[in-house]
């Protein structure tokens, strides 16, 4: 049988990721993230700051990995979830010009003319 390499850090940084931004407001930050290239540069900007964890298995097995269950110390998760913060902070300010062009600001719809009138 054939084995492989199989990054453990990253599915673990991605699933963090998701979990902290659904805390945070959907106008601007998750439709910001929610932009392929932005979520790219999250999930870098946390591994590049986090040691990588990697692990040898047959191939057959690796669709039987279960990455959490390597990172599941509360001071690993905390680290993670802190960095995936600076990440959107750092990243939302590097962008922000950015962002403001290509997400609409929200309107409130109590201030829209209404075509009630017609």
């Amino acid at each position: 049988m054939s084995k492989t390499i199989v990054n453990l850090t990253l599915p673990v940084v991605v699933e963090e990721a998701e979990d902290v931004l659904d805390t945070y407001p959907y106008h601007p930050y998750q439709q910001a993230f929610s932009i392929p290239d932005l979520r790219k540069k999250l999930i870098s900007y946390v591994l590049c700051r986090v040691p990588g964890v990697y692990t040898v298995v047959e191939e057959a097995d690796q669709a039987a990995m279960n990455p959490k269950s390597l990172c599941n110390s509360l001071e690993q998760r905390t680290q993670i979830e802190n960095l995936v913060r600076q990440g959107i902070d750092h990243i939302f300010q590097e962008n922000m010009d950015w962002i403001e062009r290509h997400i609409p600001q929200e309107t409130n719809s109590a201030f829209a003319p209404s075509n009630w009138f017609g």
